[in-house]
């Protein structure tokens, strides 16, 4: 390992900040950038020796990638809290557009709605790891929440229940149980769980991510995010009568006064669901 990597990763075992996903994220994150800084020239780099050029530099191979506004966004994100950790926040400008990065829209332009592909399923061994592809599917989980669900926990009589500890911005909250498929499938969980979360007994919550990651990708799943775009869209058709704009269905400019209000409470129940505060994020899985 380069001192550089050795040191990222030291500097993120001392500063565990957020959840468990987030640390991990940031972990990779950091790795990748420490190897693109020695590709970029920077071979004897070490983690105090951070400088405007060095952001510079990145920023420029970024662009050149043709990388998505998100994960620009999320690279410089992750550089921020590098550069806070070895006291020098000041050397990277707090507003992207000094990168010339524009504002992510939150309007969904094509459907990225994912159902689940069986005969992939079959190629995951670990049955922790299919269950909580199963889980994302049929409620519209996180990875994280869908990892760390814990039946015993969560399965309430009509609806399932999530733990702040287990969800983006520790924000609590249940989904209904609507059909027996659902119910069915919260059975085998239990069985599986036995108690537990959807964690072997003789791993925890980080080794059992990079466990779902390697098989998820090794199976060619390539969007797992998208199961809960196709959850928000099953939902809409339930509780509209018709498909949402992404998913070929008429645009709230073609609705009618009366309907357009149906499809204002449809967008903030799907949004309690999926775990977000804002109605607007439903453009990103619906369209507008």
């Amino acid at each position: 390992m380069k001192d550089l990597n050795y040191q990222l990763m030291k500097l993120c075992r001392e500063n565990r900040d957020g959840s468990y996903s987030t640390q991990a994220t940031r972990r990779r994150m950091l790795d990748l950038i420490a190897n693109q800084l020695h590709e970029l020239g920077y071979k004897r780099m070490q983690a105090k020796s951070l400088k405007p050029k060095h952001v510079d530099a990145l920023a420029s191979l970024w662009k050149d990638q043709g990388l998505s506004i998100g994960t620009f966004k999320n690279r410089l994100s992750a550089l921020r809290w590098w550069a806070r950790k070895v006291g020098k926040p000041d050397i990277i400008p707090k507003d992207n557009r000094a990168y010339d990065i524009g504002n992510r829209s939150q309007v969904g332009k094509e459907s990225k709605a994912q159902d689940l592909d069986e005969k992939k399923i079959e190629k995951i061994s670990d049955p922790y790891v299919r269950l909580s592809l199963r889980l994302q599917s049929a409620f519209g989980l996180r990875r994280e929440e869908a990892i760390k669900f814990s039946p015993n926990y969560a399965i309430k009589d009509d609806h399932i229940k999530l733990k702040d500890s287990w969800t983006k911005g520790g924000r609590a909250r249940t989904v209904p149980i609507r059909t027996d498929e659902q119910r069915r499938l919260l059975e085998e969980v239990r069985k599986l769980a036995k108690g537990g979360a959807l964690i072997p007994p003789n791993k925890n919550y980080e080794g059992q991510l990079h466990r779902y990651e390697r098989q998820v990708r090794d199976a060619g799943i390539k969007n797992p995010h998208g199961l809960r775009h196709a959850y928000a869209q099953r939902r809409y058709e339930e509780l509209m009568g018709w498909k949402s704009p992404l998913a070929g269905g008429p645009s709230r400019s073609d609705l009618s006064a009366d309907e357009r209000v149906l499809d204002e409470k449809a967008r903030a129940v799907i949004s309690r669901e999926l775990g977000h505060d804002r109605t607007a994020i439903t453009r990103t899985y619906l369209g507008k």
